[in-house]
């Protein structure tokens, strides 16, 4: 029993109700994810632009908001924020930016998340961690668990591209291939934990993986100079990064950083994988599970997303949007954005880049707003989806 100082509650997002964080927890007995609160007014004493110039080049430099856990790292965060004059001006936008989250460790943004949630499994003795995934995150959690000396089970389904498979199996993880999706591997590792005694690390079912994805917000702030972007695009299949970044953005608030406004912040996802658009079209506060999900974004291949309801609300808060593109629009918009201006993205990030697109021609955008794209992961990971685009 190890209390992370800085974390001084769990609070449920749902019923409020509270967890203590000095042993291990998962979701409430609601059913719904928790999510780690700080002492802000001690953490804002010594955490501010001014004080960033000098730390660690890593996400570890916001240590007054994150679990002070001995970190489990392998150099993550801090990724390039690149103005993309020419795709912009392609759309008429002058001020657009991609934050390439294809530069962290193992290729994708997925590091963020590990680097917090295994430091933090670590800390509390866990033996075995397993996860269900859909590609990157698998590769991610192999990766950390082997930077902790932890051995991990990583539950996929059998057409996860090829380099996720293999990165895993290079760090050493025990690797089980299912016929089905991931929402299929996720029954699977909750049918076996227990049993097994692995600590499960899927997507909101432990509270501190969320805390590494919430720095993605912080860095954009301290990337513009103190300011936050008018509009965020963000590929969405479990959601963690937009939930992440739309917390941080209340802990800015709450430590007096930024007021009430907030980027405007837009969910897009596969055309054969939806489930939050097509509830946010419907004017739902939750999500029915997509039937039948089929996409070339492994990533985005999510019919169940456990935040749906966070999500929907961090939409409706920030006066968001959320739409759909589909394989042929990635794969277009992939090769457009990597001729333009020299970024290989996967296709998830590629999808950002065509619902900009749709946007700005709608006049949902305007010219002088600053945008950001996320890229969430490097596009050498989708080797057989490229050699089919590029023949």
């Amino acid at each position: 029993m190890t209390k992370p100082l800085n974390v001084i509650e769990l609070d449920c997002s749902a019923c409020d109700k509270k967890y203590d964080p000095s042993i291990e927890q998962h979701l409430c007995t609601c059913g719904k994810p928790l999510l780690a609160r700080y002492d802000l007014r001690r953490a804002a004493a010594t955490l501010a632009l001014e004080s960033l110039k000098t730390r660690l080049r890593t996400l570890w430099r916001y240590a007054e908001v994150l679990p002070n856990d001995a970190p489990v790292s392998l150099g993550e965060g801090m990724t390039a924020l690149i103005h993309v004059g020419r795709l912009g001006a392609s759309m008429g936008l002058q001020r657009l930016y991609v934050k390439d989250e294809g530069l962290n460790p193992t290729g994708s943004f997925k590091a963020r998340g590990m680097t917090t949630a295994v430091s933090r499994a670590k800390q509390l003795g866990a033996r075995v961690l397993a996860a269900p995934t859909a590609g990157n995150a698998g590769g991610a959690l192999a990766a950390y668990a082997a930077a902790a000396g932890l051995p991990a089970v990583i539950v996929m389904p059998a057409d996860t591209p090829a380099a996720n498979v293999m990165e895993c199996q290079a760090f050493g993880a025990q690797v089980v291939k299912l016929n089905g999706l991931i929402s299929d591997c996720g029954k699977y590792v909750a049918e076996h934990k227990d049993r097994e005694g692995w600590y499960d690390v899927s997507t909101l079912k432990e509270p501190y993986r969320v805390e590494g994805k919430k720095t993605m917000g912080y860095e954009l702030w301290e990337q513009f100079g103190g300011k936050l972007p008018d509009v965020i695009l963000y590929p969405t299949g479990g959601g963690v990064g937009l939930i992440g970044m739309c917390k941080a953005f209340d802990e800015m608030q709450e430590m007096g950083w930024i007021g009430t406004d907030r980027p405007r912040m837009v969910v897009v996802q596969a055309q054969g994988c939806a489930p939050i658009v097509r509830a946010w079209e419907a004017h739902q506060n939750s999500a029915a599970f997509f039937q039948n999900a089929a996409t070339i974004a492994s990533g985005l291949r999510v019919p169940g997303p456990l935040g749906d309801v966070l999500i929907l609300n961090m939409l409706r808060q920030t006066k968001g949007k959320a739409l759909t593109v589909t394989d042929e629009e990635m794969l277009q918009a992939g090769r457009e954005l990597a001729a333009l201006e020299g970024v290989f993205a996967a296709p998830e990030g590629a999808a950002t880049v065509i619902a900009t697109r749709k946007l700005a021609a709608s006049g949902w955008l305007q010219p002088e707003e600053t945008v950001v794209l996320f890229n969430t992961g490097t596009g050498y990971k989708y080797t057989e989806v490229w050699q089919r685009a590029l023949q």
